[in-house]
C-alpha cells in the first residue's frame, strides 16, 4: 500500500512539473505569437503623446538648431599677465605690456536650408576669427560669414555639409498673443535646450536693440547662449529668432525677444542671394508727432511722422519737401508714426520713384521722391526730440 502511494505521489510531482514547464515557456512554442521584448517595442512606438506634451513639436525642430562656437584674439593694456608684480609695475609703471588672448563666445543657429545655409544672429558672430557649428547629432564643422545685417541683427552662415535637416517656417502673421512658444538653443554652452512659455506681445519696437524693430516678446526662458536659436510654434514650426532679453541680473526673468520669421526670412533671402541687404532712403529727419506738435498744427489726429530736418541734396529735398511737412502716406500706404515711417522707406527699392503725401500748412500734397540707396552703418540715431534719421 505505500508503495502504490509512492507511486502516485511521484507521478503528480512530475505531472505539476511537466505542467510549469509548458506554462512557462508557451510563448517560444507557440508559433505567430510575438515575443515579449517585441510587444512591449510596439506598444512603446504606438502611444500618444500624454496630454499638454509638445515633444512632437520639439523632436521636428530640435534636429534644425546647432550650437555657435566663435572665438576672437583680444588685446587689452589694461589686462596684464601679472598685474600684481612688484617687479614690472616698478620697470613698467601703469604701462604694462598689452596682453593677447583668446575670447571665446557662444550662440545657437538655425538650418535654414538642407545644403549648409544657417540663420543666427549678428552679434552672435560679430568679430570672430573663427566659427564652429555643432550639429544635433555631434558633429562639429567649421562655418564661414555669407553675409550679415547688423540692422536687424541677422547673419547667415554656410557650411560643407549636404542632406541637413532644415527647419520648417512658419509664418509671423498668424501668430497671435497666447500661442504656446518653444525656444530652442544652447544657454550657458550646457547643450541644446528646450523651453516652454506663451507669445506674450507682438510689434514690441524702440527698445534700442536694432534699426529695424518688431519683435516677438515671449516669456519661454531665453538665456545667454539662445541668441540666434528658434522660436517654434506648437507645431514646430519656425515663427522667430531668438535675439535679446530684458534683465537686470542677465538670466531670463520671462521677457524675451525674437525677431518675427518673416522679416528674418526676407533678410536671410536677399543675404544669400546678394551678400547682404540694400534697403531705401530719402535723406530726412523724422519725429512722431505728440498731442502738443498736433495742437500746434492744429491737426485733426496725430497720425504721420513731422520731417523735422532735411539733408541738403538728398533726395527729398530735390523732390522739394521741406522741415515742418508732415508726412502721412508713402505710395498710398498710411503712416502711424516715425517708426513705420522708418520701415516703409527702408523697404523702397532704390532708383525708383516713390510717392510721398505730405501736409504742408494743412494742405495735402505729393511729391515723387527718386528712392536713394541707405548708406552703410546708417544707425538709428534717437536725439532728446525723438528724431530719427531715414
Amino acid at each position: 500500500m505505500q508503495k502504490l502511494w509512492l507511486i502516485f505521489a511521484q507521478s503528480v510531482t512530475i505531472c505539476l512539473g511537466i505542467l510549469f514547464v509548458a506554462t512557462l515557456f508557451r510563448h517560444e512554442a507557440l508559433p505567430g505569437k510575438p515575443e515579449l521584448g517585441t510587444l512591449h517595442e510596439i506598444v512603446r512606438d504606438n502611444a500618444a503623446p500624454p496630454s499638454g506634451s509638445f515633444r512632437d513639436a520639439a523632436r521636428k525642430a530640435m534636429p534644425s538648431v546647432v550650437n555657435i562656437f566663435t572665438s576672437k584674439e583680444v588685446r587689452s593694456r589694461h589686462a596684464p599677465l601679472f598685474p600684481d608684480n612688484p617687479e614690472l609695475r616698478r620697470f613698467f609703471g601703469d604701462n604694462l605690456p598689452p596682453e593677447t588672448h583668446q575670447q571665446l563666445s557662444l550662440g545657437s543657429g538655425v538650418i535654414v536650408q538642407t545644403d549648409g545655409y544657417i540663420l543666427t544672429n549678428d552679434h552672435v558672430i560679430e568679430g570672430a576669427e573663427e566659427i564652429q557649428a555643432v550639429l544635433s547629432d555631434g558633429r562639429t564643422v567649421p562655418a564661414q560669414v555669407v553675409g550679415t545685417d547688423p540692422e536687424t541683427d541677422l547673419a547667415v552662415l554656410k557650411i560643407a555639409l549636404k542632406g541637413l535637416p532644415a527647419i520648417t517656417f512658419g509664418t509671423s502673421d498668424q501668430v497671435q498673443v497666447g500661442d504656446i512658444a518653444l525656444a530652442i538653443g544652447n544657454p550657458f554652452g550646457v547643450g541644446e535646450t528646450v523651453t516652454l512659455g506663451i507669445v506674450s506681445a507682438l510689434g514690441r519696437s524702440r527698445l534700442g536693440i536694432n534699426t529695424f524693430e518688431n519683435f516677438i516678446q515671449t516669456d519661454a526662458a531665453i538665456n545667454p547662449g539662445n541668441s540666434g536659436g528658434a522660436l517654434v510654434d506648437a507645431a514646430g514650426n519656425l515663427i522667430g529668432i531668438n535675439s535679446a532679453i530684458y534683465s537686470k541680473s542677465g538670466g531670463s526673468q520671462g521677457i524675451g525677444f525674437s525677431i518675427p520669421v518673416n522679416l528674418a526670412k526676407n533678410v536671410m533671402e536677399e543675404i544669400i542671394r546678394s551678400g547682404g541687404v540694400t534697403r531705401g532712403w530719402i535723406g530726412v529727419e523724422v519725429q512722431d508727432l505728440t498731442p502738443e506738435l498736433v495742437e500746434s498744427f492744429r491737426l485733426d489726429k496725430s497720425g504721420g511722422a513731422l520731417i523735422s530736418a532735411i539733408l541738403k541734396g538728398g533726395p527729398a529735398e530735390q523732390a522739394g519737401i521741406r522741415p515742418g511737412d508732415i508726412l502721412v502716406a508713402v505710395n498710398g500706404q498710411a503712416i502711424a508714426d516715425s517708426q513705420d515711417m522708418l520701415n516703409r522707406v527702408a523697404a523702397l527699392k532704390p532708383a525708383q520713384n516713390a510717392q510721398l503725401k505730405v501736409l504742408r500748412n494743412r494742405q495735402t500734397q505729393v511729391f515723387t521722391v527718386l528712392v536713394g540707396k541707405r548708406p552703410k552703418g546708417t544707425i538709428r540715431n534717437l536725439d532728446e526730440d525723438g528724431a530719427e534719421g531715414q
